[in-house]
């Protein structure tokens, strides 16, 4: 179980992160959910060694291998949907299989029959999709997310988190995901921590009590955990 160990982060002057310590279990989606600005991506690219903490330890993530999703999808332009999944894929593998996961993959998602397009010839929701599919073709322990749906209308967001949720299933991997959207973190994730404005500190750690195919918005528990969250924000201004 990967943990973060009283991490403190400063860019300068700035205080960033301030002591905070967490831990994102295996086969679980963990959320980091706070404000715009304070920390959360910095804290993220710790998690994934990206960035090195000024002080504090990173546990548990020898050897594990990472795949990431981000707001921007970052496909190669100059690449057609099935060479920008292959491009991802091990050289151990042959041809004929990376080929085959490609298609098979690209079919979960919605985008069978357009294997051979160029992100320039995809919607935008699709090259969502193409980036989605390609975080979890790579057979990682742990999958790193920053806000991959704050851009989205309500309608293409809650199909993308519908496919998110289809894919995850099918491979229960770790999940690290940032976002400052209260009601995303609760339909996604087993455990949310709340993070303060910078320098941040842990306001909350929430186990989400709801069942992984019981959190929609219509479910009771829903608005009441979600007001806890919006009160500790509250309480702290």
């Amino acid at each position: 179980m990967p943990e973060m160990i009283n991490i403190h982060k400063s860019f300068g002057q700035i205080n960033v992160l301030e002591g905070l310590s967490m831990s994102f279990e295996d086969s679980s989606i963990t959320s980091i959910l706070g404000p715009s600005g304070c920390g959360k991506t910095t804290l993220l690219n710790i998690a994934a060694g990206v960035i090195v903490p000024d002080s504090g330890e990173l546990v548990g993530m020898d050897n594990k291998k990472i795949s990431f999703l981000f707001q921007e999808t970052r496909l190669l332009p100059w690449k057609n949907a099935i060479d920008n999944l292959e491009f991802v894929l091990p050289d151990t593998l042959d041809k004929k299989t990376k080929l085959q996961l490609c298609i098979e993959i690209l079919d979960g998602v919605g985008l069978k029959g357009y294997e051979k397009h160029y992100p320039s010839q995809l919607s935008g929701g699709m090259n969502q999709r193409l980036a989605m599919a390609r975080a979890f073709i790579v057979k990682s322990d742990i999958l790193f997310m920053d806000e991959p749906f704050q851009s989205l209308d309500l309608k293409r967001r809650t199909q993308m988190i519908t496919m998110f949720k289809k894919l995850w299933l099918s491979t229960k991997l770790a999940v690290l995901m940032v976002t400052h959207d209260v009601q995303e973190a609760l339909l996604l994730s087993d455990k949310i921590y709340v993070l303060s404005d910078k320098p941040a500190k842990i306001l909350l750690e929430l186990k989400n009590p709801m069942p992984f195919n019981m959190r929609t918005v219509k479910n009771p528990d829903f608005y009441e955990l979600e007001q806890k969250i919006i009160n500790q924000y509250i309480l702290t201004e």
